[in-house]
């Protein structure tokens, strides 16, 4: 673990231990197909795309979480999202960059996304969301926290997001401990 634990660091940490030409981020409880695998090597290897990411599938869970994933696939899909649960990025890239940001507790990759845009337009690439092999996570998200927790980290997210996700109090869902 980190002295401090943080998502976005932890990352950092892998990032700067890995050694290939692309970084490859993935959620500890999903489990990516080979479908999906051979899918971002296809988009690596093309030249053409600097990140991408994929829509997710969640595995089981109430209905407010599958609600969510959805919506948040279209938008994904439409905006160019990445989800943090499943992310490749040119090393390079990354590094120039300055890879994730160390203050935020959430939405790391949303900030991510923002950051990569302008240099991919620079160099002429893109960032691709891989919809035809969805990524399975875990929905136990759902099964610890009320839909009202949930909502409500999502409205704060959204209505303020600079206190919200850059106190680590304020996301719970991700540090409060219950497992």
């Amino acid at each position: 673990f980190e002295p401090i634990n943080q998502i976005g660091r932890a990352r950092n940490t892998g990032a700067a231990a890995a050694t290939g030409k692309w970084l490859l981020f993935v959620d500890a409880d999903s489990q990516p197909s080979p479908e999906l695998f051979a899918a971002a090597a296809e988009a690596m290897e093309s030249g053409q795309v600097i990140a991408g990411g994929t829509t997710v599938r969640l595995q089981g869970g109430g209905w407010i979480l599958p609600l969510l994933a959805g919506s948040w696939n279209l938008v994904s899909r439409w905006g160019r999202w990445l989800a943090g649960s499943f992310i490749f990025v040119e090393r390079s890239v990354f590094e120039e960059l300055g890879g994730f940001n160390s203050e935020m507790f959430a939405a790391e990759e949303i900030d991510l996304t923002k950051r990569l845009r302008p240099l991919a337009r620079r160099r002429r690439q893109r960032i691709v969301i891989l919809y035809r092999t969805p990524l399975e996570t875990s929905a136990r998200k759902a099964h610890l926290y009320s839909s009202r927790e949930l909502l409500g980290f999502l409205f704060r997210s959204v209505l303020r997001p600079a206190a919200t996700v850059t106190r680590r109090e304020a996301c719970s869902p991700w540090y409060d401990g219950r497992r």
